[in-house]
């Protein structure tokens, strides 16, 4: 392309504004997860659907009504654990399921708290002791079918009890989650979108039972866009999806540009792997070698190679 073109400036007395906008919304992907077959499994929230990668790179459908699925996580035995919530559009289940990918049944974990419905379960993580750990905040703005009166955190254990561990206004609106390698922090990201909200990292000491305490600050965004989706490698740095290319709201800048964030858990910055998308949402690892990092931001699906693993719960030798 010419430089001239490039300079070029707009059509004289034809174009009445200064910028295009985003009209319409074909997909936003969400809770990238990987088998270990190499199988990436990721929510497209606006289409309610659950789309699938094979290693080969072939992109399909998988489930074609998600109940609006967000997060998505393996556990243990290779069953795909998804956080089913309430955004973008109506048919969200607003649950925990889990699906046997053998047999494809889908088992219901928790869809209230004390008998009331969770507001939109966003993202969850699974420790050691196959505990899971997931944010239930609401982003959408009607609140009008809410049926609890926080946003919160919830501990599902093994034997189905659900523990309300973090709340308002300790955490103001949690959205991704993460556990140390070694299962003794835990790691919530707080994004509140609202005027002056919160956009930090908490860290917790978690305790062998699951119980967090000693809320400490690793990072802060603001005045940005702050972190969406988080994850550890083995070394137990953060990495994390934040940034925004332009501020969609007067309540945020353009001081975090679209990538992932490399932080330390002492909160160092380690640096940014930029990402060419209008926002970022999660990522997850996956590959043979856990070194390959899989971004989902907009409309897109990411991966580039690391030279650190990441830290998952899935043993590597489980095949189906």
């Amino acid at each position: 392309m010419s430089k001239s073109l490039i300079a070029m400036g707009l059509p004289a007395g034809l174009v009445a504004e200064a910028a295009v906008t985003p009209a319409a919304c074909v997909a936003f992907t969400e809770g990238p997860a990987v088998d270990a077959e190499g199988n990436v499994f990721f929510s497209d929230i606006v289409n309610n659907r659950i789309m699938k990668r094979t290693p080969e790179g072939t992109v399909s459908v998988w489930r074609a009504d998600s109940g609006r699925a967000n997060g998505n996580m393996f556990d243990a035995l290779g069953r795909l654990v998804t956080c089913e919530g309430a955004e973008f559009g109506d048919g969200g289940r607003r649950r925990i399921t889990r699906t046997d990918m053998r047999t494809g049944a889908v088992e219901v974990l928790s869809d209230r708290y004390e008998g009331k419905r969770y507001n939109s379960p966003n993202d969850l993580v699974i420790d050691n002791a196959g505990r899971i750990y997931f944010t239930d905040p609401r982003y959408k703005e009607d609140r009008s079918d809410l049926e609890l009166d926080v946003e919160a955190v919830y501990r599902l254990d093994q034997d189905g009890r659900v523990t309300r561990i973090l709340s308002q206004p300790a955490i103001q609106k949690p959205n991704g989650i993460t556990i140390s390698p070694d299962n003794r922090t835990l790691y919530v990201v707080d994004s509140n979108p609202g005027p002056g909200g919160n956009r930090k990292i908490w860290a917790f000491g978690l305790s062998p039972e699951g119980v967090p305490s000693g809320q400490r600050l690793v990072y802060d965004f603001a005045p940005g866009r702050g972190g969406d989706g988080i994850r550890t490698d083995v070394e137990g740095n953060l990495w994390i999806a934040a940034g925004v290319s332009q501020p969609r709201h007067a309540n945020e800048t353009a001081e975090v540009p679209t990538g992932v964030y490399v932080v330390t858990p002492k909160g160092e910055m380690l640096g940014r792997i930029p990402v060419p998308e209008d926002s970022i949402t999660n990522l997850a690892f996956g590959g043979p070698d856990l070194k390959t990092l899989y971004i989902v931001s907009g409309k897109s699906l990411f991966s580039i190679r690391v030279t650190v693993a990441g830290h998952v719960v899935y043993p590597r030798s489980q095949r189906y």
